[in-house]
């Protein structure tokens, strides 16, 4: 159905030209609102009206007329219908269609998938720091930043995943201290714990292996304690080297790698952090105030100019992050997104208009933010906030113990990233239609169990005769799956999995209800064979959509 569209646009194109010569409107469908006006709909004549200064209705006459009279619109279409003040609204044959069966199964797990298109991108998220494990609003993060890239892959995009280690500053200082003490034998509650150190049980456990001597890996490093308590700096990287295997072991738990880990304290030993100052200063950016250096943000649209050194001589937070998003561009990735949470939304302005400062030619919107807000978790109708691991938090390893993996990706997409979202632990481990990601997956295992009964070659589905194919029931889950495509680019240029997540439960909706009309595995081969082609590709669209949200299709549940 995909070719069978184009073919129709092409021809509305050469329309509108027809009728409008020079007016150079968009051939667009429009999926109506309400089914039963059609299969697309265009708005061409209502935009065309002024221009021509003509009724909507007498330009949609002109063009239904000259759409009737081409090739593949008496090919493929049943009806041209003008609704309400100029709509068009198109009704297809049952066999445009039944095409879109043929291409997911000739297509398979590249089905909606664009061509290679010869440009990188670099996605970064989660950037934890390494001062604790993974919190539920890590996980949203990991899940939305491992489903982008997925679309962007989709789009043809070569796609680098990107994990900024926040290994330097204050907060490291405190897991080290806080960890010493618990070395020294304090801790919380006693008159020597300071507020600002951190509780949980994993820093007794870092303690207790500092004290035994032990080595631990991580994917960059690896580290041996010296066991002297006295001794801050290996107590400080043998907590670091620790932290990030636990992390490195919660990203496994998610099924989720990157292909690089880039380390804050990098940016300052390679001299990256004050090469930026001193660009920033010799292009006359900055200024000297009140004993500090100051960046000149607002020719760059922030609300206020910004501190970059402070009066002690420190930098503050941003200087890096510009430091690191120069990396970025020298590195040859002119499209970057950011996934963080939405307490950043503060330091968009200041970043970018570091890195427009520096001469670099680095344009004003680099790089594009996606944004999202924390995660409440609700267990047996109450909110959890603890966790003993953590000390105060619910980690990720937590929710993905107390349901599965796939629940926690299905679930954490299922908004919109800066909308605030509720996980619901008891009903994400119901086997019922009221857990989303169950009735997705049962779809597709349902469809498995389908074809495993007829037991035949799902390969020689391709070449099925499709006429049969011609119920409502089946007719809307073709015009279903030949959305997926669309779906995909749209998602991808909104940087919205959640789209996917909708989609794929509409899809499942499609399947359950035609299921419920129309017996498979029926005496007569030709409409069996139909049939069984029809459920093989919604299977293979079902399986792609969850591929991308990084859940699986199992074949059994």
């Amino acid at each position: 159905m995909l070719s069978v569209k184009q073919d129709l646009l092409q021809a509305l194109a050469a329309a509108l030209e027809q009728v409008a010569p020079g007016a150079d409107a968009r051939a667009a469908f429009e999926s109506p609102k309400i089914a039963a006006h059609g299969d697309f709909a265009t708005t061409a004549a209502m935009q065309l009206a002024k221009p021509l200064r003509l009724n909507p209705r007498q330009v949609a006459e002109s063009l239904r007329t000259a759409l009737l009279a081409s090739a593949p619109y008496q090919r493929w279409v049943e009806a041209v219908e003008i609704a309400g003040p100029g709509f068009i609204n198109i009704r297809l044959k049952p066999a445009a269609k039944q095409q879109v069966v043929r291409e997911v199964l000739a297509a398979g797990a590249r089905f909606g998938c664009q061509a290679d298109n010869g440009q990188r991108v670099l996605v970064e998220f989660v950037s934890a720091n390494p001062t604790g494990p993974l919190h539920v609003g890590h996980g949203r993060q990991a899940a939305l930043g491992d489903a982008i890239c997925n679309l962007f892959a989709t789009q043809g995009w070569e796609v680098h995943r990107e994990f900024y280690y926040n290994d330097a500053g204050v907060q490291i200082q405190t897991l080290a201290h806080s960890t010493q003490l618990r070395a020294k034998g304090f801790k919380p509650g006693d008159a020597e714990w300071p507020e600002n150190a951190y509780n949980g049980d994993y820093i007794a456990d870092i303690a207790g292996d500092f004290l035994a001597k032990k080595t631990v890996k991580a994917d960059d490093r690896e580290f041996t304690a010296s066991g002297d308590a006295q001794d801050l700096e290996s107590i400080r990287q043998f907590a670091v080297a620790y932290m990030r295997n636990e992390q490195d072991k919660d990203l496994q738990a998610f099924n989720l790698k990157f292909d690089e880990y880039y380390l804050e304290s990098s940016l300052y030993t390679s001299g990256r952090v004050e090469a930026t100052v001193s660009r920033l200063v010799a292009n006359g950016k900055t200024y000297e105030q009140d004993g500090a250096l100051w960046l000149k943000s607002t020719d760059y649209g922030d609300d206020k100019d910004r501190v970059m050194r402070k009066q002690d001589g420190t930098y503050t937070y941003f200087v890096p992050d510009v430091a690191y998003h120069i990396t970025k561009w020298e590195r040859g990735f002119t499209k970057v997104v950011n996934i963080q949470g939405t307490d950043h939304h503060g330091t968009i302005a200041r970043v970018r208009a570091g890195l427009q400062a520096v001469g670099l030619g680095i344009p004003p919107g680099y790089p594009d933010y996606v944004l999202h807000t924390m995660v409440r978790v609700v267990r047996g109708g109450e909110e959890v906030k603890i966790s003993k691991r953590a000390g105060s938090y619910v980690t990720l390893r937590d929710l993905i113990e107390w349901t599965s993996k796939d629940a926690v990706r299905f679930f954490l997409l299922s908004r919109k990233p800066d909308t605030e979202y509720t996980f619901d632990v008891d009903l994400a481990v119901q086997k019922n239609n009221d857990n989303p990601v169950y009735y997705v997956q049962y779809a597709h295992a349902r469809i498995c169990s389908v074809l495993a009964a007829w037991g035949g070659d799902a390969a020689t589905l391709q070449g099925a005769d499709l006429s049969a194919l011609d119920s409502p029931a089946a007719q809307a889950l073709m015009l279903q799956l030949a959305k997926y495509p669309d779906m995909l680019t749209a998602a991808a240029q909104g940087f919205a999995p959640h789209d996917v997540t909708f989609y794929l439960r509409e899809l499942a909706a499609s399947y359950h209800s035609y299921y419920d009309a129309e017996r498979i595995l029926v005496d007569d081969e030709a409409v069996k064979r139909a049939r069984l082609a029809l459920i093989a590709a919604t299977a293979q669209v079902l399986h792609n959509g969850l591929a991308v949200l990084g859940v699986s299709a199992p074949s059994r549940m």
